[in-house]
């Protein structure tokens, strides 16, 4: 699993360290005002962020551009992938879990979208 995470760059693993607690504060927030609905929404809010943003790392992490056009290309896919994915992801959630909180749900969910964004802002070094 480390060798998976070991081709993120530093700012990548920041962010999903960033990600993974704001989630368990929000799913811990949210399970002692809402019970277990608000616990389960909250976390899954962030998951559906967490495993979309690592998809697109993954993505962008195997372009293999030599040119500035050609790395453009490549976080234009990265940022389809993960906007796709986390449609997706967040209708699949919506619809199938029939006692999801969708304030919580949607509010864990662009929190850690936020917190993704700020990755562009850490230094590699």
């Amino acid at each position: 699993m480390n060798a998976l995470f070991g081709r993120l760059g530093k700012p990548i693993r920041i962010i999903l360290r960033w990600q993974l607690g704001a989630t368990f504060a929000m799913a811990l927030v949210a399970g002692l005002a809402a019970g277990r609905h608000g616990a389960i929404s909250a976390a899954t809010g962030g998951a559906i962020s967490i495993v979309a943003g690592l998809t697109a790392a993954f993505v962008a992490s195997r372009s293999s551009a030599r040119s500035a056009g050609g790395v453009l290309v490549g976080a234009l896919a990265a940022e389809a992938v993960k906007i796709v994915l986390a449609v997706l992801l967040l209708w699949i959630v919506l619809t199938a879990y029939p006692g999801a909180m969708v304030v919580v749900v949607v509010a864990s969910f662009a929190l850690t979208m936020l917190i993704f964004a700020t990755a562009f802002f850490i230094r590699e070094h």
